[in-house]
């Protein structure tokens, strides 16, 4: 993989890792070489990304005590709370639509082809972890957010990050309580995926923002088959 969709990964995996962990702001991340062996890559990699980490204020630096969390990444200007229940994943799936299709949009109309080709790599990754019978919800979530990033819209950028953990609980509850098969949900989500990827490669700004807003349509429908 090219060293800039490796650095890619690595910050999405960061900012998982923040998630995952419920780090606030000031708690201090594991060291350079303990990432580098958690995510089997370089130190130069973790230094790239965490260099971009530290310019966006997600995550800073003291010499000689390693890297902390910043204020960033909690958004703490904006609490949402968290998801309470099914109607609230309706309400979610619904606002995603709105905010996410736009986000695909303006990703389709970037003028730099790495950001659109790191859209490419993460949905590849997805289905790679999928084959290998991982659940690949983190993969799913940072395909969207090289989607975010492609739009090089910093508000968005910042607003679908802050969601990260909503998506998560949104995901998961989706897959758990849809009545559709497994089979027949990976097969409808990876081919959703695609039809984005795809727009977004081909620069088509109105097709990402349809192929968008149904891929998240069709997981309300997964969800709530009579009512979608």
């Amino acid at each position: 993989m090219p060293a800039t969709l490796l650095t890619d990964t690595v910050y999405d995996q960061v900012l998982a890792l923040i998630g995952q962990d419920r780090l606030a702001a000031g708690d201090r991340l594991p060291g350079e070489h303990a990432l580098a062996e958690r995510f089997g890559v370089s130190r130069p990699v973790v230094r790239q990304a965490l260099a971009r980490l530290r310019a966006e204020g997600r995550v800073t630096a003291a010499h000689g005590a390693g890297h902390f969390v910043g204020q960033e990444p909690a958004l703490k200007s904006i609490d949402y709370g968290p998801i309470q229940g099914i109607p609230d994943v309706r309400s979610f799936l619904e606002f995603r639509c709105i905010l996410e299709g736009e986000s695909a949009a303006l990703a389709a109309q970037s003028r730099d082809a790495r950001l659109r080709a790191a859209v490419t790599a993460r949905r590849k990754a997805m289905e790679a972890a999928t084959q290998r019978g991982e659940p690949g919800i983190e993969e799913d979530i940072a395909f969207h957010g090289a989607i975010a990033r492609a739009s090089e819209n910093r508000y968005l950028i910042l607003t679908i990050t802050a969601l990260m953990e909503h998506t998560r609980v949104a995901i998961r509850l989706v897959r758990e309580l849809s009545p559709q098969p497994m089979m027949h949900r990976w097969r409808d989500v990876r081919a959703e995926h695609l039809r984005i990827d795809e727009a977004i490669a081909a620069r088509d700004a109105a097709a990402a923002r349809e192929a968008m807003t149904q891929h998240l349509r069709s997981g309300i429908g997964r969800l709530f088959p009579r009512q979608a």
